[in-house]
């Protein structure tokens, strides 16, 4: 029975085993308080789809080799600046779609296709910019074989130093975008009440159980998480995905059988900042808002805890990681705040908790590698 135990350890990984009994204990807790566990299920649930994305941006960074990317940061910029521009130019106003609207879903649901329209073109938007920014940031990092860590934390909390300045003066005119009675300077936090909130949240949503004690399943958003996720898992298999995952594990042999392994990285590193600009904009609309300045700034590291938190290495990393690892890390996050309470009222005791476990499962994580660098 020991030796059973031991094995299914190993096989599993002891920081899994460690997170996934703490989720756990969790739950027994939440339950021993009597909360509202469905309530709390539901968070959890909302918090996988909306968080997923942002996870899934590392597994073609690390597969193609240059490790867990904590400068994703730079597809989030272009995320945002898709975001952005869609609520500069009022999208959601258009008179045109909002018809088309009302003739397909009614007057009452007639702008829900709207939010729709400006979502997605807010994420075609972040694409574009971010297929530029992350084709740059390849080339960089193919410059700096074997300090890819590094140079991916530099990168990510510079272009926050950046865009902090940026912000500041770039040439939008919308009030919900600037600062009241400035007249430029955007605001730390923009809501999207107006433009694409919650649109993926509601839709197809169904609940179960009673009114004000039920499971919230968003359908929408999960389905979309999914897609996405099925995308990334066709595209992994495809020829190039799989000449992309040769030239990650063994760059020498790689070349050695014609695989252009500079290339490689390039598509990894690009396909890695897309996956990021789709992710923050998933997350913005799930939460209704989107933060600007230093609110993206350690997205990476949390990006990088689930997706290793789910049993994937700095060497290797699949779309089951990101799933279990995504659900794991947001799951005990949705539930630490509320029980932390119970045990310390107005603690902020969750949020010392979510360091230790991101950052802790980061420093296991890279110590169980070689240096914890790159393959190239």
């Amino acid at each position: 029975m020991a030796e059973n135990a031991k094995k299914f350890v190993a096989r599993f990984g002891l920081p899994r085993v460690i997170i996934v009994g703490f989720f756990l204990l969790l739950v027994v807790c939440a339950g021993a308080f009597q909360m509202d566990l469905l309530q709390i299920f539901s968070d959890c649930i909302r918090r996988w789809g909306m968080y997923g994305i942002l996870a899934l941006a590392m597994v073609p960074a690390i597969q193609c080799g240059i490790g867990p990317n904590f400068g994703i940061t730079m597809g989030i910029v272009g995320g945002l600046l898709g975001g952005l521009i869609v609520i500069e130019y009022r999208v959601t106003e258009n008179a045109a779609l909002l018809a088309l609207g009302t003739q397909l879903l009614g007057e009452e649901n007639g702008p829900f296709l709207a939010k729709w329209a400006a979502v997605l073109l807010a994420i075609l938007i972040g694409v574009i910019l971010a297929t530029g920014i992350g084709w740059l940031y390849g080339l960089l990092l193919n410059r700096v074989k074997g300090s890819e860590m590094t140079v991916t934390t530099y990168v990510g909390f510079s272009i926050i130093a950046f865009m902090n300045i940026i912000w500041t003066v770039i040439p939008f005119k919308s009030g919900e975008l600037i600062f009241p009675n400035a007249g430029q300077g955007m605001r730390n936090t923009i809501s999207l009440a107006s433009s694409f909130s919650e649109v993926m949240n509601k839709t197809l949503a169904f609940r179960i159980g009673p009114e004000g004690h039920c499971l919230t399943i968003p359908t929408g958003l999960l389905l979309f998480f999914f897609l996405v996720c099925f995308l990334v898992w066709l595209f992994m298999r495809s020829k190039t995905g799989v000449a992309m995952s040769a030239a990650g594990a063994n760059p020498a042999f790689a070349r050695a059988s014609g695989i252009n392994v500079n290339r490689m990285r390039l598509i990894g590193t690009t396909l890695s900042t897309v996956l990021a600009a789709v992710g923050i904009l998933v997350y913005a609309q799930g939460f209704g808002f989107m933060q600007l300045y230093n609110g993206p700034m350690m997205m990476g590291f949390t990006s990088v805890a689930a997706v290793l938190i789910g049993g994937a290495s700095p060497n290797r990393a699949a779309i089951f990681h990101v799933l279990l690892g995504t659900f794991l890390f947001q799951g005990i996050m949705a539930l630490g705040l509320p029980v932390a309470n119970q045990f310390i009222p107005e603690s902020n005791l969750s949020e010392v908790m979510r360091l230790i476990i991101s950052n802790g499962i980061i420093i296991y994580s890279l110590t169980q590698t070689q240096g914890g660098g790159s393959r190239g």
